[in-house]
């Protein structure tokens, strides 16, 4: 299937108010066999690579940096690559995130918890979304599907922490042609965000095959994350 962003867009305002929120009860099936890295083809995290996006927001101009760190964490026994996400708004830090990823026996990558941190003037203002697996009942989701066909059209949870950390995603394109001043890429898939505690507010995500994701669009306000570099190892 083959959709432009912009026809996946009225596809999402049509739909407003139907997607899934709080519920239903939530009892992922945990895999038993997990793969040694993550190589999942969109979403792949190579240690030492590094990607740069771009966005121009009603604030201001924001950067993100996400790095793939060589550290690791071990969380319910399961090993996660640790992901360094910084926020930059006109400059100055606005919020830094570790995240970790793990990817089971089938190609199925899993969103393990974050640790985030929002900032003010160089303060810790916030942590709120904070997560982790097996923490306080909070449970692992998936953000990346080894074959994201097979999902076409299915609501899924990305992580679960009630009342902190609620995002749901589902796959609504395949086939994409995606260009962003990084350059232009095919075969990429775009999956439609949101949280559960905020459904009214829907991301596009397109991610390409050996890169990741590669541009965000926020449903109904123009606002584009663009893919402008990245470096690897």
């Amino acid at each position: 299937m083959t959709l432009r962003i912009e026809s996946v867009a009225l596809l999402i305002a049509a739909t407003l108010g139907c997607k899934s929120t709080t519920g239903p009860a939530y009892s992922p099936e945990i895999p038993t066999a997990w793969a040694g890295a993550v190589t999942n083809t969109y979403f792949p995290l190579v240690p030492g690579a590094v990607y740069t996006y771009i966005s121009q927001t009603t604030a201001g101009r924001e950067s993100v940096t996400v790095e793939v760190l060589a550290g690791t964490k071990v969380i319910q026994s399961v090993t996660g690559t640790t992901v360094h996400d910084r926020v930059y708004l006109n400059g100055m830090l606005i919020e830094d995130t570790q995240d970790w990823y793990a990817q089971d026996g089938a190609g199925n990558v899993w969103y393990l918890g974050e640790d985030t941190k929002e900032l003010a003037n160089g303060q810790v203002v916030s942590t709120e979304g904070t997560w982790e697996w097996g923490v306080h009942g909070a449970l692992p989701g998936v953000i990346m599907w080894a074959d994201p066909a097979a999902k076409l059209n299915t609501e899924y949870r990305q992580e679960f922490y009630r009342g902190q950390a609620e995002d749901w995603a589902e796959v609504v394109a395949l086939g994409q042609t995606v260009t962003v001043p990084y350059g232009t890429f095919t075969g990429c898939i775009t999956t439609e965000d949101w949280s559960g505690l905020e459904p009214a507010v829907r991301e596009l995500k397109s991610y390409c095959p050996g890169l990741g994701l590669t541009l965000e669009v926020v449903a109904g306000s123009g606002e584009r994350e663009e893919l402008v570099g990245r470096t690897t190892p």
